[in-house]
């Protein structure tokens, strides 16, 4: 099975209220719930292709939303990043968000039920481990009894002991100053001493406003600031490493499949090693998902015990350039080249929660450009591919919605709904042509990935360095690349230029013995609109097919 990844944001996926007032409290704006995620809505998250569902945000983060009637702790909007706060700064690693619960109290049996009801839909649950911070007011209520909670035990004098779970600025206090102060100018001060180093690596008592100033750094027992540069005290085993391992496996035994582990590479990958080797011993099935952004580090992470790392500044930045005219088509043979050796462990995406989504006007400005870039992604090789919960609409991201600005990105800070969501899932009869147009193309791409068994298991041949010079193939705007498996055959070219083009494909004299291609008529059928096609083959011949503009096709043939 290819693995095919929906990312939803939960606490704005099943949102139906539209006020989206801008800096709007939970109240104004309303939230969406772990419930949302009815039989109904799986059943149509599955229909488009899915196989597994990232929930993001689930964990007990800071927020400013005062739940203190259920014996929460409140946090300061001081240290908090919106009016629902970051879902990455986790302030209670063995409890639910209350924002996503309707009963707050049974916040974690809710969980368990949406666990329970996307495997009964047929799909496997991910969910975030957050490893490198934490929020400045972390504080478990829920850990289990005899955790000592992080930091319980720490000598506060210290700015490292491989024994602290925090990095400390003895004898200084936290400065905001450099900070902006929150929309809520009635907002208390925060007090904070000695003060904790900040979780982007910032092992000062002053962050900035571009800092992670929200989340306190956590120790895996490397000293940052040793005389003699980084130094790692790994024996006796860190007391973080211990405690963030039980937190892993304290979710696993809920049932989950696997969690996407946030900016992995900040975290040492001995205790990667040492955590997945551990949990993937109790759960052989459990997948590592490491947002990981260092190509130099790959390999490490992969042999540390990840299954997938993102493939953002690779293949990412490559097809979303070409999408955008910038870089050309053929670019894209070198990034997957670039880690042919563990391709199956690289997880190809056009949007998640961090990036700018396609159809805003940061990215493409069109939804529909992103049809050929999703062709590539999805359909190249074997590895997983990912989408983000609104994209199969043409979200466009573009709503100023309080800490987050028009950035071309949905809002993880706010309480907002999207509207793309929100129409794709709950007012279908309001889509546009255009959305339901976009919406196709993704259900057939997606479900192609695992209905054709040269897709899901195929080997790839890529044909671009066979196609530089034709008068009918253009390698800034078109690519071309073959899958077979057994005897199935599958053609597919991503026309990234707007208008409707032929393209003679050159099929060089390697791909026919490389993959043994048949010779001699065959009849091909396109998998995105039906269409038939007669050619003839032939070693170092050419395949003539009209693709329409930001388009493609997936021609099948048999061997």
């Amino acid at each position: 099975m290819k693995l095919i990844i929906y990312q939803v944001f939960t606490r704005t996926f099943g949102n139906k209220n539209l006020t989206r007032k801008v800096n709007g409290t939970l109240k104004e704006n309303g939230v969406g719930k772990m419930n949302d995620f009815d039989t109904k809505t799986l059943k149509q998250i599955k229909a488009l292709g899915a196989n597994c569902i990232w929930y993001t945000g689930v964990i007990r983060h800071a927020t400013t939303t005062d739940y203190s009637a259920f014996g929460i702790p409140c946090q300061t909007p001081r240290v908090v990043k919106g009016r629902a706060g970051s879902p990455y700064a986790i302030t209670d690693y063995y409890d639910i968000d209350p924002d996503i619960a309707e009963d707050v109290p049974n916040r974690m049996g809710e969980f368990e039920a949406l666990i329970r009801r996307t495997h009964e839909n047929g799909m496997k649950v991910i969910m975030d481990f957050v490893p490198n911070h934490v929020a400045r007011e972390y504080k478990s209520i829920a850990k289990p009894e005899g955790v000592r909670d992080l930091g319980e035990d720490d000598d506060t004098a210290k700015h490292f002991d491989a024994a602290n779970n925090f990095y400390y600025c003895p004898n200084e206090r936290l400065d905001l100053s450099n900070v902006s102060l929150p929309e809520d100018a009635e907002s208390p001060d925060y007090d904070e001493f000695p003060a904790k180093c900040t979780g982007n690596d910032r092992f000062d008592s002053h962050p900035q406003q571009n800092d992670w100033y929200e989340t306190v750094k956590l120790n895996y027992g490397v000293d940052y600031c040793d005389f003699g540069g980084r130094s790692h005290h790994f024996d006796p085993i860190p007391s973080t490493w211990l405690k963030m391992t039980d937190i892993l496996i304290y979710w696993a035994a809920k049932g989950i499949d696997g969690f996407r582990c946030d900016m992995a590479e900040m975290v040492p990958h001995e205790f990667w090693r040492y955590a997945t080797s551990k949990l993937k011993e109790m759960y052989p099935e459990l997948m590592f998902i490491g947002e990981v952004y260092d190509p130099n580090q790959y390999r490490t992470y992969v042999a540390s015990g990840f299954d997938y790392l993102y493939d953002k500044v690779g293949m990412y930045d490559c097809v979303r350039d070409v999408m955008c005219g910038s870089r050309p088509a053929n670019a894209i043979t070198h990034e997957w080249q670039a880690t042919d050796d563990i391709r199956d462990n690289m997880l190809y995406f056009l949007e998640n929660h961090d990036e700018q989504r396609i159809a805003s006007d940061f990215f493409c400005g069109s939804a529909l450009k992103g049809i050929p870039g999703m062709i590539v992604s999805a359909l190249l090789q074997t590895n997983p591919v990912m989408i983000y919960a609104g994209q199969e609409f043409g979200e466009r991201g573009m709503d100023a919605e309080g800490f987050s600005g028009r950035d071309g990105r949905s809002t993880i800070f706010d309480y907002w709904s999207t509207d793309a969501v929100f129409k794709g899932f709950y007012a279908r009869r309001n889509l546009t042509k255009e959305e339901l147009q976009i919406e196709n193309a993704y259900k057939k791409i997606l479900n192609i990935c695992n209905a054709e068994k040269a897709a899901r298991e195929g080997l790839t041949f890529d044909l671009m360095y066979a196609n530089g010079d034709g008068t009918h193939f253009n390698p800034h705007r078109q690519f071309a690349f073959l899958r077979k498996a057994d005897d199935e055959v599958l053609l597919i070219v991503a026309n990234f230029d707007e208008n409707e083009t032929r393209v003679d494909v050159r099929i060089p004299v390697h791909a026919y013995d490389f993959l043994q291609l048949p010779e001699g008529e065959v009849e091909m059928t396109d998998l995105l609109s039906g269409d038939k096609l007669v050619a003839v083959l032939h070693r170092d011949g050419t395949v003539s097919v009209q693709t329409d503009g930001l388009n493609g096709r997936i021609y099948k043939f048999s061997c």
